[in-house]
């Protein structure tokens, strides 16, 4: 995968029917999986977005969640940068900048679903997600 920086959409409750409508707009493949499927218990969530992507033949990549439980919902901080990619195309630098001086809200290991991940508030307070996909 080449790198990839594009926004990152969070919804309160309702992420799934937003990327279908952006689906319906732009295009494309949708890929949605659910915070059950990575082992959420809790029936209250367990069917909202953990994670949806979209990817249209223009090149875009559009990416959601619905909030993870116990995170807050602020209308107007709803969106975040996600840099993504391979290992050895500079993220995990990228990580440190971004992260030096800022807000660590997850810090940079491995997760769930095996790729090295982090969130941080920048310096500046622009939030960023950044994902370093692992060998299967």
């Amino acid at each position: 995968m080449t790198a990839q920086l594009n926004p990152y959409l969070t919804f309160n409750g309702d992420a799934r029917q937003a990327m279908e409508f952006y689906q319906s707009v732009f295009g494309g493949q949708l890929r949605i999986s659910t915070f059950g499927e990575f082992g959420t218990s809790d029936p209250a969530v367990a069917d909202k977005v953990m994670h949806a992507m979209l990817t249209t033949d223009r090149g875009y990549t559009l990416m959601a969640s619905d909030t993870a439980p116990g995170m807050p919902y602020n209308p107007g901080d709803t969106i975040t940068c996600s840099l993504s990619g391979d290992p050895g195309e500079g993220l995990e630098e990228a990580w440190e900048k971004l992260s030096d001086g800022g807000t660590v809200a997850m810090p940079f290991e491995k997760q769930v679903w095996g790729d090295l991940y982090g969130m941080c508030v920048d310096r500046f307070g622009i939030p960023w997600m950044v994902n370093v996909a692992q060998p299967q």
